[in-house]
Parts: C-alpha cells; sequence; structure tokens
C-alpha cells in the first residue's frame, strides 16, 4: 500500500521515455533490475569501509544537511504507534524510524506481508515490540478491527500515521466510477474511519498525535491525476478541520505533503526507471537538485508525532525539496535573469 508521494509525471514530462532504457519485465529480488540491482548501485556510491545498508533503507543521499533535532535519539521512548501502509517505501521507513527512537510499532500491511515481516524483525532485533497487521483498507470492517488489534497488542496507541493510500494516474475521461471510489475509499474514507476509532482511545487515554500522510498533488495540479489529486486534497482540508475539533481533547492532528521521494513501487509502474536517470532528471528539476528519501519523511514524521511538536496543530508540512516554491514558468532556477524589471523607478537597475 505504501507508496512514493510523487508519482512519475514530472521524471516523464521533462525527460522524454528513451531516457529510461525499457526492460522486457520486472525480474525481482535477484534480476539486474530487482532490488539487488538497486543495491548494487548504492554500493557503487559508497564510501571506501562505509558498511552496507539495505536498499531504500531511506538513508538520504545527495548534499543533505543534518539537523540534530531531526535525529535526536530516544525522542519516541515510551510512545506506541500504528503505521499504515508499513510494507514497502515511506511507510516502512516510518516504522523503522519511529522503533530508532524508541517506539514499540504496529505495522499494517494490506497484500504482501515481505516486506513488513523483515521490519517487524529488524525492529524486534532493537530490542522493541512489533507485529504486522493485515487489513484491507476497501473494507470498513476490517479498518475498524485494525485499530483494535493495534491497541490490543500494543496496550494503548498514542501515535498513529496514516500512510496507506494508493497512487493512481488515468486522464480524467477514462476515470471508471469504480476506480473512483477505490482511490476515495483506500486514500481517505479508510483513514477517516480508523482515525475516528483510534483518536477516540486516544482521547480516553489523555492524548496522542496523528500524523497523515497527503502529497503535493493536493496542493498542485498534474494532468492525468484528477482522482489521486482530490483524494491528496481532502486529506489536507480534513486534517486542518480534525485538528481544530480535537486539539482541545489532547490530541494533535497534522500533515505531511510529500514530493517527489523514490520508492520501490517506481519499477514497477515506470517502464525502464532507474536511479541513475531519475538523479539526473531530479538534479535538474527540483530546486534542491535530489529527490527525496523515506527517511526524508520519516524523520518528519517522528518529530510530528513527538513532544517537540506540542505547538503544532493542524497544519500541512511540506516536504518537496522546493519544488511547490518554484513557479511553474521558470524554465532555469539557477540562472541570474538578464531581464530589467524595475528600470527607471528603482535605484540602481
Amino acid at each position: 500500500m505504501s507508496r512514493g508521494a510523487y508519482p512519475f509525471w514530472l521524471i516523464s514530462a521533462v525527460f522524454p521515455r528513451p531516457v529510461f532504457p525499457v526492460r522486457k519485465a520486472w525480474p525481482g529480488p535477484a534480476g539486474k533490475g530487482g532490488l539487488r540491482g538497486i543495491q548494487e548501485v548504492l554500493e557503487n556510491r559508497r564510501n571506501p569501509g562505509e558498511k552496507e545498508k539495505p536498499p531504500f533503507s531511506g538513508q538520504a543521499r545527495g548534499p543533505v544537511a543534518t539537523n540534530p533535532l531531526m535525529s535526536h535519539e530516544g525522542r519516541l521512548a515510551g510512545k506506541r504507534a500504528l503505521i499504515t501502509g508499513a510494507g514497502t517505501g515511506i511507510g516502512r521507513e516510518i516504522a523503522l524510524e519511529f522503533a530508532r527512537q524508541g517506539a514499540e510499532v504496529a505495522l499494517h500491511y494490506a497484500h504482501s506481508d515481505a516486506g513488513v515481516r523483515s521490519a517487524v524483525q529488524e525492529i524486534q532485533a532493537m530490542g522493541r515490540k512489533a507485529a504486522a497487521l493485515q487489513a484491507r483498507f476497501q473494507d470498513i470492517g476490517e479498518v475498524q478491527g485494525l485499530a483494535d488489534k493495534a491497541i490490543e497488542f500494543l496496550g494503548r496507541v498514542d501515535c498513529l500515521v496514516n500512510n496507506a493510500g494508493i497512487t493512481f494516474n488515468k486522464a480524467f475521461f477514462k476515470v471508471t466510477p469504480e476506480q473512483f471510489d477505490t482511490v476515495f475509499q483506500v486514500n481517505i474514507r479508510a483513514q477517516f474511519f480508523l482515525t475516528q476509532r483510534v483518536a477516540r482511545h486516544m482521547i480516553e487515554r489523555g492524548g496522542g498525535a496523528v500524523c497523515n500522510l497527503t502529497s503535493i498533488h493536493g496542493l498542485s495540479g498534474a494532468r492525468d491525476h484528477s482522482a489521486y489529486a482530490a483524494t491528496k486534497g481532502a486529506i489536507i482540508a480534513y486534517t486542518r478541520s480534525l485538528a481544530v475539533e480535537l486539539a482541545h481533547q489532547g490530541v494533535r492532528v497534522n500533515a505531511i505533503a510529500p514530493g517527489w521521494v523514490n520508492v520501490e513501487n517506481y519499477f514497477k509502474a515506470i517502464p525502464g526507471f532507474s536511479l541513475e536517470a531519475a538523479a539526473e532528471a531530479a538534479r535538474k528539476t527540483v530546486p534542491a537538485a535530489r529527490a527525496g528519501t523515506p527517511l526524508d519523511i520519516a524523520r518528519l514524521a517522528v518529530f510530528l508525532c513527538s513532544d517537540d511538536a506540542s505547538f503544532i496543530v493542524g497544519q500541512t508540512l511540506v516536504a518537496d525539496g522546493g519544488t511547490t516554491s518554484l513557479m511553474s514558468l521558470m524554465t532555469d532556477f539557477r540562472t541570474e535573469s538578464n531581464a530589467s524589471f524595475g528600470k527607471d523607478y528603482v535605484p540602481g537597475v
């Protein structure tokens, strides 16, 4: 269920498809194009003596500043968290980072349990309590049952991270009612009623924090994403209203809108996708000159669910490397303009 928050439209719009050499098929973990292939790319980029890390561990690459506030050990010590869509990508890294920061974690998955099971093992190896819980988000009964199972396993839930969702792109006139309903059921309806169940428990226990994952698609427009963007805009709006309703009862609600974050799903969804070509595209189109990593988002989720964010209520924090700050009409943001606006009116122009 977990996904990259920035689908391929930017890459495909800026670079023609031939930039990515198309492979005949997705060969899986054992093939060069699978996760082992990704691992080899990362291995070639490691510094001498640097320890090997698993692919998509969330390790930030490129010119990333290390903020001590964002990496403080034990920020969530004693907290208990439910993370949805924790089998791959952003959700999996959020679950791992919560555990690194001291939390016990219930990890939700919808279909394959491979990623979530390995994450549970990693968390247990840290000495933390963890379990994998399955629920199909098209079924509200299973959604509510997920809340109950998480509370039963953890004893209480202090933090809820609503990460699960479906990324979906299709031209407006081709979207069917079934597709529309599926995206809304998973991306907003399930999140709404899961939060309803967990927040009631949080209030009974004295409070908690909710972090909703939305997307910059809820803030900016992109063709073929009308249904998907509608769900992400809904999350932003309902986060704001719900936060006002619950804050005085001890439950803080905020959201994160990620930009372009490379995740495993891109290798399945984008023909011929490669990390090298994506890195070059991001360097040219994102002001930060790189794509985001799952760890970038995970650290922000930790902050929003920690006591350090106790006065942050109803906000959607954008983590997109400056993408939405860049005017769409700006074709080159690295070169000083030779225009002379203000001439004859502003001194020195």
